[in-house]
């Protein structure tokens, strides 16, 4: 017979708590909601207390919590009670780390499709903007949102009415309906897990707790590589700070290979290269890389 832990919840702290809940339900959709604020100023957070409730009528509801640290509210609860619409905007694997960028709690105004690199779609019916990358957007009016509780680590149930479905038509079969294996969709998990719907678990560092650089501040002749992918660009995104030159120098002096690229003056080759460091989680070393001089 099985050995159990067995956990009373209100005698845990929320914090564990959480972790418990997280780690053993999953895996769980990601609502990516863009809002805008009193100013209309955009904004846009990912949610995985997420699911579709009904069809009739077509109902998602998603639920920002009370932050548990200090009982504060999230920019995107708040510009929902203001103006009552959002966009849920599916996540695939192609932007999960531009999502994760975008996580970042980044101060009231600051625009996290600028920090993110994603690219602001004007919606049909409702005044916040769609993820243009997202295969599919949902444009609703939020009907209803429900607290659950005054505390931290409280959810807020949002629940939103579908007006508009946009979907890519890459991600369609010859019926017309959404392929499964093309919409290529990732899930949360617990802790920096998520999975990827036809390939399984992957590991996604979770946002730095200082402040990442954002995408917007990748120098231009790295940030338009046609090497590059957006998830290379967020992963490049969340360093709190770019390496100095003298460490760059020493990198390079260190690096053979590295010296043979620059050489030859090949930057779609020098941006391959920094790629394979970053699908090894390696950074540091891809940003040596990029901001390596090629020769004149």
């Amino acid at each position: 017979m099985k050995k159990m832990v067995s956990i009373t919840a209100s005698e845990v702290p929320t914090a564990r708590l959480h972790g418990y809940l997280l780690g053993a339900v999953g895996p769980r959709p990601i609502a990516f909601a863009s809002t805008i604020d009193g100013r209309n100023r955009p904004n846009l957070s990912p949610f995985s207390f997420f699911n579709v409730f009904s069809s009739n009528p077509p109902i998602l509801i998603f639920s920002p919590s009370r932050r548990v640290r200090d009982n504060s509210t999230k920019h995107t609860l708040e510009n929902v009670l203001n103006n009552m619409e959002v966009v849920i905007n599916v996540v695939n694997y192609d932007m999960v780390q531009q999502m994760s960028l975008a996580s970042t709690e980044y101060g009231q105004g600051e625009n996290e499709f600028i920090k993110s690199g994603l690219t602001m779609l004007a919606s049909d019916m409702v005044k916040p903007f769609r993820v243009a990358e997202s295969p599919v957007q949902f444009e609703c009016k939020v009907v209803k949102v429900e607290p659950l509780g005054k505390e931290g680590g409280a959810g807020n149930l949002i629940f939103s009415e579908v007006l508009k479905i946009h979907v890519d038509a890459d991600i369609l079969d010859e019926n017309g309906t959404i392929d499964q294996y093309k919409i290529d969709q990732v899930a949360r998990m617990g802790g920096n897990w998520y999975s990827r719907a036809n390939m399984g678990l992957f590991e996604v560092p979770k946002p730095l707790s200082n402040l990442g650089i954002g995408v917007d501040q990748i120098p231009e002749h790295i940030r338009l590589s046609n090497v590059l992918t957006g998830n290379d660009l967020g992963m490049l995104g969340n360093v709190e700070k770019l390496p100095s030159l003298e460490e760059v120098m020493k990198y390079v002096d260190d690096n053979v290979d590295l010296r043979s690229i620059l050489s030859a003056g090949d930057k779609a080759l020098l941006h391959t290269k920094a790629q394979e460091l970053l699908k090894n989680k390696d950074v540091l070393s891809a940003w040596k890389v990029l901001l390596a001089k090629i020769p004149a």
